[in-house]
């Protein structure tokens, strides 16, 4: 692999601007290589003339034109290699700064981890002593004393002080320049001026806190547990407490919790540490491999005496991150990893994930087997005349049974086409929804699980058909219908499976999402929860079918009538609740950080999901009474949602129509190449908000059925949402580039008195 796309491919997506700008700096390599080339193929009669050109014209003999074209020439090629080095400056300037401002921001948080452990060991001091003593005894005090966190030491580092013998980085580059301009004395002038190097060795400043503070057991007296609301009991104490801080109650319940947070906080800032040592390590090959090009490509002698530069560079002598690394991975195998380093190394190196070849082998299976099963379906559709009027009760009762398998796979499908474009325009979306590194699923796996649950739900609808409209199986007719019910249960064996199959991670994540979301507003709402809320709204026509199982096996009403299950009360509350819980949650969603974020536009997104579940309800009471007063309210209602919900989505969520930009009516950085993309995105949104439309009109299309209108217009609304998450992720992954923003951010546990005080000043 070529070292510009490993570059490329090794870079943090969120700090792609603060790299060194390889391909700029290959391009004026070229020019300078051209220049040469064409150079060479002069032949030795005109290089003679040029060379008495050029003497009469600095002897004074000649000033024509002719002479001032030849001097332009042989400017040309020193203007170019100035022209590279002060691009190579600037370069290094921005790498210099962009390290030197991630290292005095891992050196504050390493401060303040280091001031966490020591509230943890002393936390632990006390628990030990309560359990076994009732309270805290001398012995356990002096044990405390023992400067049992002296063995941490992530104290901050001098900066690095380069001698007073070496050349400064401008002088360096005059150096340079004057050796392009004077080929023959580059390497007197080079050998002339030497570089000391600085021992690129940081001195460490002061002791751990510990040994400054005395007594750990004193810190609990200025310690109290930072209050996060991520619980439901949080939030809830939350609302009738003003403080967001609770006094330690030195319990063993409390004291796994404490651990739980700071150990995530130490592999999190372990996997920033290394991603800082990842920048400066590629940024520094990049470099290097510039100067040897450059070197062999002009012959000069410049690159070394450059390479000093690079080399007594902040980011090329800084030691800070080795350090720190080093320490951070002693503190985690002693204190998190019971000094089994083996254990905790797993923990701070998880390994990352291989593509399986057996994953596009079942695939594409899979898809062919769905194929079969698709084309046999609607062949036994056809053959049993299902879709015209004598098979209508058949269509309206079962197919919704299955539908709602068929709204998923889509779903699944269209999620996997958003994460392979993800991928390909370098979109971070792994570290946007939160995903454990090496679990996260490509649009292989995605697709993988979108094809398994088509060929199992086609294979059950297909039986169904078969055994349920044959003349001589219908002794079966009262089995089939179990067959829905016995799919159902399939799925939710497979989603809820304990055991470390089919993707459990990911199961689990997604079932703790969704669990965030119907528990809206009592947990704090993070990317993935509003996301997948999102989603579920795209889902009603989904999630409605439910209502039908809920009916035929639940209520008792398994000879297949709708019509008789809307003689059930507890069915019309589902009927009319379905549509609008979706809204609701994320209503809920949005009035939560309306008050944490404090944020108007939360508070104006609650108000378009209000008036969505205005418009839904009474849609709802139109589809039921047939009245032209509720179909104008409910044209009307629904004609300002689709409005309302159209601007938002482009305007807000995408970012997009945004008049003074560097790109009319879209965003100033933009990852999809043609511009034409998000025209045409912004256009087919609008098409598909207006065909959902069609829920509220019920236009008599006569060559098709009802049931069949209702599932095209339902498959348009998750193909809308498809395309609306790939332009929302990336807009949400701009903002992380625009704010160098590529870690996530772990609360802390303990919160100090000073601290608090800083705060309330800063309030």
């Amino acid at each position: 692999m070529k070292f510009s796309k490993d570059f490329k491919r090794q870079m943090v997506p969120e700090w792609i601007e603060a790299y060194v700008d390889y391909d700029g700096l290959k391009r004026i390599l070229r020019e300078i290589l051209h220049y040469n080339l064409s150079k060479k193929r002069e032949t030795p009669l005109k290089s003679l003339e040029k060379k008495l050109s050029l003497h009469r014209t600095l002897s004074g003999l000649h000033r024509h034109t002719n002479g001032d074209v030849e001097n332009q020439v042989t400017r040309e090629g020193r203007e170019i290699e100035i022209e590279f080095f002060r691009k190579l400056d600037e370069e290094l300037n921005k790498i210099n700064t962009f390290y030197k401002e991630q290292i005095e921001v891992v050196m504050d948080e390493s401060t303040l981890l280091n001031k966490q452990l020591d509230a943890l060991i002393a936390l632990r001091l006390k628990v030990r002593s309560s359990c076994s003593n009732g309270a805290c005894s001398p012995e356990h005090q002096e044990m405390g004393s023992l400067n049992s966190s002296s063995e941490v030491e992530m104290s901050e580092h001098r900066a690095l002080e380069v001698s007073s013998n070496s050349l400064s980085g401008s002088e360096i580059t005059d150096v340079i320049l004057q050796g392009i301009n004077q080929d023959d004395e580059s390497t007197s002038v080079l050998e002339n001026n030497t570089i000391v190097k600085s021992n690129g060795r940081p001195e460490e400043v002061g002791n751990n806190s510990t040994n400054q503070q005395g007594d750990p057991l004193e810190i609990l007296e200025r310690v109290k547990i930072r209050n996060t609301l991520e619980s439901p009991l949080d939030t809830i104490k939350g609302v009738f407490k003003d403080s967001k801080h609770d006094d330690l109650c030195f319990k063993k319940d409390e004291l796994k919790k404490v651990e739980a947070k700071l150990r995530l906080a130490f592999i999190e800032f372990y996997q920033k540490l290394r991603l800082v040592k990842q920048y400066s390590f590629m940024n520094l090959s990049a470099l290097s491999k510039i100067m040897k090009s450059y070197e062999k490509i002009t012959s000069r002698r410049e690159a070394r005496l450059y390479m000093k530069k690079i080399d007594n560079s902040y980011i090329g002598s800084s030691d800070e991150v080795n350090n720190l690394l080093e320490r951070v991975e002693a503190t985690f195998i002693k204190h998190f990893s019971n000094s089994n380093i083996q254990k905790g190394m797993k923990s701070l190196r998880p390994k990352t994930k291989k593509e399986k070849h057996s994953v596009t082998f079942w695939s594409g299976c899979f898809s062919g087997f769905s194929a079969a099963l698709l084309i046999a379906v609607a062949l036994r559709i056809e053959t049993k005349k299902l879709m015209e009027k004598e098979g209508a009760s058949y269509t309206v009762n079962i197919f919704p049974l299955y539908s709602i398998f068929a709204y998923i796979v889509l779903h699944l499908l269209i999620y996997a086409a958003d994460i392979y474009f993800w991928r390909r325009f370098k979109i971070n979306y792994p570290f946007i929804f939160g995903f454990k590194p090496g679990t996260e699923l490509s649009y292989r796996e995605v697709f993988l699980l979108g094809t398994g649950l088509a060929v199992l739900s086609l294979s059950c609808f297909l039986g169904n058909l078969y055994l349920d409209l044959g003349s001589t199986t219908q002794r079966y007719k009262t089995l089939t219908g179990l067959f829905p019910l016995g799919l159902v249960a399939i799925v939710m064996i497979i989603l809820f499976c304990p055991f470390n199959i089919i993707y459990r991670s990911t199961r689990f994540f997604f079932i703790k999402s969704l669990f965030r979301c119907l528990c809206a507003p009592l947990y704090k709402v993070t990317l993935p929860d509003f996301f997948l809320a999102d989603h579920v709204t795209s889902q009603v026509t989904a999630i409605r079918s439910l209502d039908l199982y809920i009916c035929y096996y639940g209520l008792g009403e398994r000879s297949q009538r709708e019509s008789k299950c809307h003689g059930h009360g507890i069915y019309n509350v589902l009927y009319f609740a379905v549509p609008v819980i979706p809204f609701w949650l994320r209503f809920l969603q949005c009035i939560r950080r309306l008050f944490e974020e404090k944020e108007a536009m939360h508070g104006y997104s609650s108000v378009n999901y209000l008036l969505t579940i205005v418009a839904a309800i009474i849609r709802t009471i139109c589809e039921l009474k047939k009245g032209m007063a509720w179909m104008v309210l409910a044209l009307v209602s629904s004609s300002v949602v689709v409005i309302v919900a159209t601007y938002w989505d482009i305007v807000f969520d995408w970012g997009l129509l945004r008049r003074h930009s560097k790109n009319p009516y879209l965003r100033d950085k933009l990852l999809v190449p043609y511009k034409s993309v998000y025209f045409a995105a912004m256009a087919l949104d609008v098409v598909l908000r207006i065909a959902w439309m069609q829920l509220v009109l019920e236009f008599k299309l006569h060559s098709l059925h009802r049931m069949a209108i209702t599932t095209v217009v339902s498959c348009l609304e998750i193909t809308r949402r498809g395309i609306w998450s790939f332009f929302r992720i990336e807009n949400e992954h701009l903002n992380n580039v625009g704010k160098y923003r590529a870690f996530k951010s772990v609360p802390l546990p303990f919160n100090y008195d000073e601290e608090e005080e800083e705060s309330s000043k800063d309030d």
